[in-house]
């Protein structure tokens, strides 16, 4: 699915921080610790107690992802008489399970497409519902921009033959459309299929596509399949429900040829069991089309979704990615064609809302003929990317309604190459969409654009294999076996198959990885990361392919820096990562999406003597770069942090003035500078609209809980988390921060209640385990609650706070050697934790084994080398060795 593009909500203890806008950042002692924590030990349960503990919201899901299914026509789509046996043809080239072809593939207008006004349509709901149907309105903002209004893709026929007739049969132009004999591809003859006890059977009743399987009760229904969605290599399909909602069914069909392995119906968490009462069932909220796939299936999509309901009335222009998503809303420039005779100005903007030229043809030439590498000529404009990367990248949604070509950030919040979406080494891990893949590689630096290797109509390359690489890279160095060691004409002489290898999404959905990196068995070998050379060798281990290299190009490939050690550093070893991550994220030459995925590791371990470093980052040319600055400048007090952060109030990038208007929301009026009030007002206003178009999702309620829990308003924060679980009460974070707005209004009781319902739902939550803890030593339960955080310990064995925590209750009971043995252990999983560090120390100083805390505190002085009370610790521990 494509509208948030980020991860499956996780199972309950499974759960992993995923980017989001607004998570709120606890008070960890890591993030504002001096040396002085490691010189002394006071922490009692008291301190336990006092601990503010917030959660990130649970992944949202991409495993069943629409987003490789680009939708189709909803009656802008017409072609000639002359074209069609052509189009028939593509089209009748997709293989099918049994069908009756008694249909025209030339269908009129959808008949649930209803008109609104100047173009714009609704899905028509025919399911019952108790809820009036809702009411067919045009979008209050159906034109992004004053003066341009959508015109629909038979207005561009007339002019561009041969573009309308390229996207014609494309994944564009056919992933999304009703259901019939001519697009519906798989085998609805009475066949079944069975998944972990469900049978689902499909069929044909009246001449509609229905499927009999498991609901939202978990009882065998029979459903009517209304819209197809994505052709190849996998077809899936929508289901009306109430409320104006669609939902992905969670079984597709495989319509690859059957040499290929295809034309059988397979699910889409095929080792899992999803049944009603999982989050990830097709009928739940994380399988909805509203939510998650139709803004990048449809063109001027408006969600349309009202809070007060939990419903929708969701509007778009065309169903399907048709010419106005890329290039925006035509009604000027066809106004201009009709006035306007050759030859054209060159200046002259011919009434288009948005330029994109790519000039991939000329753009590129050898400087001479023994070049290793074409040079672009001039650099393409931004928008030309930008108009691909609001779809093809994993990102949540800021606000609707803008022209394309705008800063990807302008409008979404991309997400960075964290783990575990990426690979220690920012390869992809989860399906990313290529923007932070892409970015990373050396090919945008150098001014590559997507449509220099993609014809953007047909959606095909310029050209297949290598002759697609050597059109920039000289075949005569590059497509010859002295560079690549593989027989000619081998899957290992494939530039592709070595640099750009393919992962599957959605079990046959095979993607490239767009970084375009070199292969790093070396990587492989250190951080675990994959390598191309061992992928396509299964049998054989990295140390081979290393080996093999060595041969080839000698010893010094092993010598080429990479960031993918920073950031592995950065998230393994604590603050001893720092200084490095900071390097890396001040570095110019390296992506600006390596630098701010640096920037945001640091975030947690930031201390006041690098505060300049990111204040110089808040001016960053990069918009993510300086998002990602100010999650650094957060945490300091708020008179350094208005003075770093309130003049983004006012930044050009949308995301940007938000994240300051965010983090600077807990800052008094009488605290901030006069002539910036305005600008604070105008992105905080912005903040909560985009709270308010993406209230459907649980993760942005917990959100606005969060930012007026920053605005001192604990009441109203807590009508937020509550209304997370109530679309969501599988959602642990939602409880967590609930938990502590009670806290906060010393209401422990109401708090210890909701962690016990939360817990019965999800029994193997650690963080609804750590929370109780809590709760019961602020309540003086000491026993019940060792327990609780004994238990978050084991099912989190990762977490280093849950460990400290844990320990920290053990020794004020008097449990040393206990509390020893879990640190210990959480030290050898998460080495240079200053909490745990700090704690050993005090321990075995307290212990009187001055030599056992030697070792723990030089470890200390490897994080912070510069730090002089380390230093004089170390010092003291040797003399009394």
């Amino acid at each position: 699915m494509s509208r948030r593009k980020t991860q499956k909500p996780a199972k309950a203890a499974q759960k992993t921080p995923v980017l989001s806008l607004e998570i709120p950042r606890g008070a960890t002692a890591s993030r504002k610790l001096r040396t002085a924590i490691i010189l002394a030990f006071a922490l009692s349960a008291a301190a336990v107690a006092g601990f503010i503990y917030f959660i990130p919201p649970p992944r949202e899901p991409n495993a069943v992802d629409l987003s490789s299914a680009k939708p189709s026509p909803e009656g802008e789509g017409w072609v000639t008489t002359a074209r069609m046996q052509e189009v028939e043809q593509r089209r009748e080239q997709l293989p099918r399970g049994n069908q009756n072809k008694e249909e025209s593939l030339f269908n009129p207008p959808h008949p649930n497409l209803l008109p609104q006004g100047e173009g714009v349509h609704t899905l028509k709901s025919t399911a019952l519902s108790r809820e009036p149907p809702p009411a067919i309105v045009k979008p209050e903002s159906a034109s992004p921009s004053a003066g341009y209004d959508y015109a629909g893709a038979n207005a561009c026929i007339e002019c561009h033959k041969d573009e309308f007739e390229a996207w014609t049969g494309s994944h564009h132009e056919l992933a999304m459309q009703e259901t019939n004999s001519r697009t519906v591809l798989g085998d609805f003859d009475n066949t079944t299929f069975k998944h972990y006890g469900v049978e689902s059977t499909f069929f044909k009743r009246d001449g509609k596509f229905m499927v009999r399987t498991d609901g939202p009760d978990g009882k065998l229904a029979d459903y009517e399949i209304k819209y197809t969605f994505g052709v190849t290599p996998l077809q899936q399909y929508l289901i009306e429900f109430p409320g104006g909602r669609y939902q992905a069914f969670g079984i597709a069909w495989d319509s690859r040829p059957k040499s290929e392995g295809g034309q059988r119906w397979f699910h889409l968490y095929p080792h899992e069991k999803v049944d009603h009462n999982d989050q990830l069932h097709w009928t739940g909220r994380y399988q909805n089309w509203n939510l998650q796939c139709a803004e990048c299936h449809s063109t001027n999509l408006k969600k349309g979704y009202d809070a007060a309901t939990d419903s929708y009335k969701t509007t778009f222009n065309a169903l399907n990615v048709s010419c106005e998503s890329c290039h925006g809303p035509a009604s000027q420039h066809i106004d201009w064609a009709k006035r306007t005779q050759p030859p054209y100005g060159k200046d002259d903007d011919k009434g288009l809302a948005v330029s994109l030229q790519s000039r991939w043809r000329e753009a590129w030439k050898f400087p001479a003929s023994t070049a290793r590498f074409a040079q672009r000529d001039r650099p393409a404009a931004d928008a030309l990317m930008n108009a691909c990367w609001a779809c093809h990248a994993r990102r949540s949604t800021l606000a609707e309604g803008g022209l394309p070509g705008l800063p990807l950030e302008d409008s979404h919040r991309p997400a960075l190459l964290t783990q575990p979406a990426y690979h220690a080494d920012g390869q992809q891990r989860d399906e990313d969409y290529t923007w932070g893949s892409f970015r990373q590689s050396k090919m945008f630096q150098k001014g590559v654009t997507c449509l220099d290797c993609h014809e953007p109509h047909a959606l095909k390359l310029r050209a297949e294999g290598n002759a697609l690489c050597v059109r920039c890279h000289n075949a005569a160095e590059f497509d010859n076996a002295k560079h690549h060691f593989h027989k000619q004409g081998s899957k290992g002489a494939q530039c592709i198959d070595c640099h750009a290898p393919e992962q599957n999404y959605m079990v046959v959905d095979g993607r490239h990885d767009h970084s375009f990196r070199l292969p790093s068995p070396d990587l492989s070998q250190s951080l675990g990361s994959p390598s191309a050379c061992t992928q396509c060798h299964q049998n054989r281990k990295p140390e081979w392919a290393a080996s093999a290299l060595d041969k080839w190009y000698g010893k010094n490939w092993r010598e080429r820096p990479h960031y993918g050690t920073v950031l592995h550093a950065g998230a393994m070893q604590g603050v001893k990562a720092l200084p490095a991550l900071l390097e890396l994220a001040q570095d110019s030459k390296s992506p600006a999406v390596v630098r701010a995925t640096a920037a945001t590791l640091a975030e947690p371990m930031m201390r006041p003597e690098f505060i300049a470093a990111a204040r110089r980052m808040l001016k960053d040319a990069d918009p993510s770069v300086r998002i990602s600055a100010l999650g650094l400048v957060e945490a300091i007090d708020p008179v350094n942090r208005v003075l770093a952060a309130a003049p983004l109030l006012s930044d050009p990038v949308r995301g940007v003035r938000i994240e300051a208007a965010r983090i600077l929301a807990d800052v008094p009026e009488g605290r901030f500078p006069a002539d910036r009030l305005g600008a604070r007002e105008s992105a905080t206003k912005e903040y909560r609209d985009y709270l308010t178009i993406n209230a459907d999702w649980p993760s942005e309620n917990v959100n606005q809980g969060n930012f007026l829990m920053r605005q001192g308003r604990p009441d109203a924060a807590i009508a937020a988390y509550e209304r997370a679980l109530k679309l969501d009460p599988l959602f642990a974070g939602a409880y967590v921060n609930l938990v502590d707005a009670y806290r906060q209004q010393g209401r422990e009781d109401e708090g210890e209640k909701q962690l016990r319902r939360g817990l019965a739902l999800l029994p193997n939550a650690a963080d609804l385990h750590h929370a109780l803890g809590l709760v019961l030593v602020r309540q003086g339960n000491i026993s019940a609650a060792l327990q609780e955080l004994a238990t978050a310990a084991k099912l989190a064995p990762d977490n280093a706070r849950y460990a400290y925590v844990y320990a920290v209750g053990l020794h004020s009971a008097g449990k040393q050697h206990e509390a020893q043995a879990v640190l210990k252990a959480a030290d050898a999983r998460r080495p240079y934790d200053l909490d745990i560090l700090s704690m050993l120390i005090s321990m075995q100083r307290e212990a009187g084994d001055a030599k056992a805390a030697l070792i723990y505190a030089r470890k200390a002085a490897e994080a912070l080398p510069g730090d002089a009370e380390v230093k004089q610790l170390v010092e003291e521990l040797e003399g009394k060795k």
